[in-house]
């Protein structure tokens, strides 16, 4: 299993990873194709920021369980940093796909919190980084 985490909790990271990261592509499609004639530019606008931002917070779970492989990394920040993207995913791209969808501009209290959440994901992530221990020099 070259390339990924040894650990069952990595794999589960870099499955969820992949797994939103074809939601993004499969509904950015939809919306290209499907949604094209329904939804006005502002909405599609809307979509395509949800459909992007849960594409890199996918990517920064492929990312987490690349880390999850290295020697050293605290397992606590990178369930932190994990349980953040998939929170930010959901609160922040799932607020804004309500919203383009017709759900109501009240779902925009919500979306803040999702960024807010993918911040702390980024800042864990990074924690977790600093912690591996690396290679000493002879």
């Amino acid at each position: 299993m070259s390339g990924l985490p040894e650990s069952a909790n990595g794999r589960r990271i870099v499955a969820a990873g992949a797994i939103f990261a074809l939601l993004a592509v499969l509904l950015g499609a939809f919306a290209a194709h499907g949604l094209k004639a329904i939804l006005d530019a502002y909405q599609l606008g809307i979509f395509e920021t949800a459909t992007r931002y849960q594409m890199y917070h996918a990517l920064g779970l492929l990312a987490i369980g690349a880390v999850a492989q290295k020697p050293g990394p605290s397992s606590l920040w990178l369930k932190i940093a994990s349980a953040a993207f998939i929170t930010g995913i959901a609160l922040f791209s799932g607020s804004l796909y309500g919203i383009a969808l017709g759900a109501g501009k009240w779902l925009g209290v919500v979306t803040p919190l999702g960024g807010l959440a993918f911040i702390l994901g980024w800042l864990a992530l990074a924690i977790a980084v600093l912690k591996i221990d690396s290679p000493s020099r002879s």
